[in-house]
């Protein structure tokens, strides 16, 4: 699946619809203590705790913040917000609506339980291809559950679309995209013709919270949902698997330095942190 399903049209004008689409996740919330999962190691998968609410992804929060400023600073027809799982909690997949996105999309298949990143990528590839066109697809920088980031780099190598990460403010200007991206000592300002997928990093500023009136709005409307044979996917094939997953075990131990005084006390020191290696 390439890029003709996400190809927008070559020129803008008032009769042409301009269309975002957000790939949001449904999280466990990474605020939960650590101490309350478990793993179970014959499954390789994490046991939540029954507390434990599911959240939206904080990064793909940050991606529909952006989507909403471009609205606010271009206009902006419609915005979709698409995810891919099981088990959805539809109240909390409702926020992108009542922040202000037009429509929210979830590919809910059994199937689509603990899905790779390669499934996934293909699951919303072709949803994009189903719902498309699309101008922009904007992703978060990563999912809080994994880390991985890997799906937005997947999503624009299958669409056959330019890729820019890591940003902190996302412009239009025409069939163009100005995009600052962060970089360890600063930023970066890049220039994409669209459609293009972008990820959005927490630089952006916090995503605003929803007012009374969005979240009526929000509580009016259902999700659309699809399958994952719906987006052309039969028989879901991971390409990558889970060899192993455990909780970090951590130890420490402290050693006393004697000495005759201070100083020696402090040489001492200086002789045991050169010998492990640490100045």
């Amino acid at each position: 699946m390439t890029g003709p399903e996400a190809t927008a049209p070559a020129h803008r004008g008032t009769l042409t619809p301009l269309r975002i689409a957000v790939c949001a996740k449904q999280v466990a919330d990474p605020d939960t203590p650590p101490s309350r999962f478990k793993v179970d190691q014959s499954t390789n998968r994490v046991v939540f705790p029954p507390s434990a609410s599911p959240v939206v992804n904080g990064f793909d929060l940050h991606a529909v913040e952006a989507a909403l400023k471009i609205r606010e600073a271009a206009g902006v027809d419609e915005i979709v917000v698409i995810s891919v799982g099981h088990k959805f909690a539809n109240d909390v997949m409702k926020k992108a609506l009542s922040m202000g996105a037009d429509r929210l999309v979830l590919v809910n298949d059994p199937a689509a339980t603990d899905l790779d990143a390669a499934v996934t990528v293909k699951a919303l590839a072709g949803a994009l291809g189903k719902l498309g066109p699309f101008d922009l697809i904007l992703c978060g920088r990563q999912a809080s559950d994994l880390d991985q980031a890997q799906v937005p780099i997947g999503l624009a190598e299958v669409l056959g679309l330019p890729l820019v990460t890591l940003a902190r403010a996302v412009d239009l200007n025409g069939t163009r995209a100005i995009i600052e991206r962060v970089i360890s000592d600063g930023h970066q300002v890049i220039e994409t013709p669209l459609p293009a997928v972008v990820t959005v990093s927490n630089e952006l500023g916090e995503p605003r919270y929803p007012t009374l009136r969005g979240i009526m709005a929000a509580g009016r409307k259902m999700p659309e949902v699809l399958s994952l044979a719906d987006v052309g996917i039969t028989a879901p094939s991971p390409v990558m698997e889970l060899v192993s997953l455990r909780v970090p075990e951590r130890s420490a131990s402290v050693e006393w330095i004697e000495g005759e005084d201070g100083a020696d006390k402090g040489r001492r020191l200086a002789v045991a942190l050169r010998g492990a290696g640490l100045i």
